[in-house]
């Protein structure tokens, strides 16, 4: 499985961001998939997750009720919406696909990782 994070950038405070990552190699709509965060100079956190079958989610406390986690699996992508966003949300961030279905908050329970995505929000 090969993941592409895709859609980060540069936005204010109080905007916006859609980050896509693109699954290949085989379909990952049985997998846990997450994404996780790394700012620098600090380890990689937990942002959000999903568990397949019923798509349960799960999100930092950090991020609760302003993210949001999903997936399509006819197109073999996660997708993280992000709201109202902080300085403090600047990072690195990565998707992650773990083989056993559950999505945890866990950097070493996954399989496969993306490459990242930079995302900067100025105050």
């Amino acid at each position: 499985v090969q993941l592409q994070a895709s859609g980060g950038g540069l936005v204010q405070a109080g905007d916006s961001l859609s980050l896509s990552c693109a699954a290949s190699g085989r379909s990952v709509s049985t997998y846990g998939m997450g994404w996780f965060r790394q700012a620098p100079g600090k380890e990689r956190e937990f942002v959000a997750a999903i568990t397949w079958p019923l798509d349960i989610t799960a999100y930092a406390d950090s991020v609760k009720g302003r993210f949001t986690i999903s997936r399509d699996n006819i197109k073999n992508t996660l997708y993280l919406r992000l709201n109202s966003l902080k300085p403090e949300d600047s990072a690195v961030y990565y998707c992650a696909a773990r083989k056993s279905g559950v999505g945890t908050g866990a950097v070493v329970d996954y399989d496969f990782w993306g490459q990242g995505t930079q995302v900067t929000v100025s105050s």
